[in-house]
């Protein structure tokens, strides 16, 4: 059987009475007060009051062809960034009910979200979608840092019930590469390794994905990986043939450029980022990246404004790393993020080149104690915060 018919036999979704046997709490999760107050545009989409972001993009008429090559990518920008501001004012008014669309009107023929995908094409021929900034040229084959040329690798899709409450079941996209090196991944066989145990996938194909996982019982489209930042110009495409109202989620190590996020930040409906670590310096010994902490930081804080909330702020606790991450990123997040929700998980087991060199890297080559993730949830709860456990019970302090 091909790795094709495989994925497929993978769509067929559990019985919606399953589900919740399974998972009681994401059928609370639809009665829960307040995470409707802090997920409300998100509740608003899967509830189908209103249109998730990406329809409301296709919506906005562009004023010129933005596949004509002969703009330059400053001219799409500069276009952009006026529909941005129409976007944006058009959406408020949606949320809060002085506008609405009708979606049985046509389409013009070239949309905000079209300006979007050309400009996403246009970065791929000199790769800036990750802070790693390698000006691959994958529009021609060429693999970036993040080990993705000019095809989308997706590696499965399915319904998943081990997510957050408010998203069981999420329609789970799980895509090949990541610009990140994490020394404990435990995804490494997607983001590290490039086997043949991927499908390559049109936009349109992945479309059809979403559309399949929306219409068999999916809450979202749970975009991760891997990670998802290297797919935006397939992702954007796939949402111009999507002709579902489904939220779209950003479930990502936030480690984008600025122009990457412009392209994403209103066409994402909730944020599901990770924050892992409390400065630079953990980040590059055991993520291999640069600037962690400020770009990190810098995006929270883009996609929280943007969505004016909607968003499920995720922190692995390392073990060992209380005082030098787990600390300074609650505080951090509860002085400039404070309406997001918060998973604290405790589920970190060492992976990848931790079980290789333990040596190497003694301070995570164990499980974290009780001690330890009773400490860091002593210090959430003394910073405010509202927590979604590991065990998937909703605290609320």
């Amino acid at each position: 059987m091909s790795t094709g018919d495989n994925m497929l036999r993978i769509l067929e979704p559990l019985p919606e009475s399953l589900v919740y046997h399974y998972r009681p709490d994401a059928l609370r999760a639809l009665y829960n007060n307040l995470l409707r107050e802090r997920l409300s545009w998100y509740y608003s989409v899967l509830f189908n009051e209103k249109p998730a972001k990406f329809l409301i993009a296709r919506r906005i008429e562009a004023p010129l062809d933005p596949y004509d090559t002969s703009i330059s990518l400053g001219e799409l920008w500069q276009v952009h960034d006026k529909l941005a501001l129409e976007h944006r004012r058009l959406w408020l008014d949606i949320r809060e009910d002085r506008e609405n669309i009708r979606m049985d009107e046509p389409e013009p023929k070239f949309t905000y979200l079209d300006v979007k995908i050309a400009i996403a094409k246009r970065i791929m021929e000199s790769c800036e979608l990750c802070e790693w900034r390698c000006k691959a040229n994958r529009a021609s084959g060429k693999i970036g840092v993040c080990r993705v040329a000019n095809e989308c690798m997706v590696y499965s899709f399915f319904h998943h019930i081990g997510e957050e409450a408010p998203l069981v079941p999420s329609g789970t996209i799980f895509y090949g590469g990541c610009p990140f090196r994490c020394v404990f991944c435990q995804n490494w066989e997607i983001s590290q390794v490039v086997t043949r145990d991927y499908i390559k996938v049109t936009p349109r194909t992945l479309a059809s994905i979403q559309e399949n996982l929306a219409r068999t019982g999916a809450r979202n489209i749970n975009h991760v990986g891997g990670e998802p930042t290297p797919q935006i110009p397939f992702i954007l495409e796939s949402l111009k043939y999507l002709n579902v109202n489904i939220a779209q989620l950003w479930n990502s190590d936030m480690h984008m450029t600025p122009e990457a996020m412009k392209l994403i930040k209103d066409i994402i409906d909730i944020w599901l980022p990770d924050f892992k670590y409390g400065n630079d310096e953990c980040g590059r010994r055991l993520s291999k990246v640069k600037n962690y902490f400020s770009v990190s930081a810098r995006n929270h804080i883009e996609a929280y404004e943007e969505g004016l909330g909607d968003m499920i702020i995720r922190h692995l606790v390392l073990p060992n790393h209380i005082e030098c991450c787990t600390r300074p990123v609650l505080e951090w997040l509860s002085k400039n993020i404070p309406r997001a929700v918060l998973n604290l998980m405790d589920q970190y087991h060492p992976d990848y080149q931790v079980l290789k060199e333990p040596e190497r890297y003694k301070d995570i080559a164990r499980r974290l104690t009780r001690r330890e993730f009773e400490e860091a949830r002593r210090i959430a709860r003394s910073l405010g915060y509202t927590i979604i456990v590991e065990d998937l019970l909703l605290y609320e302090y």
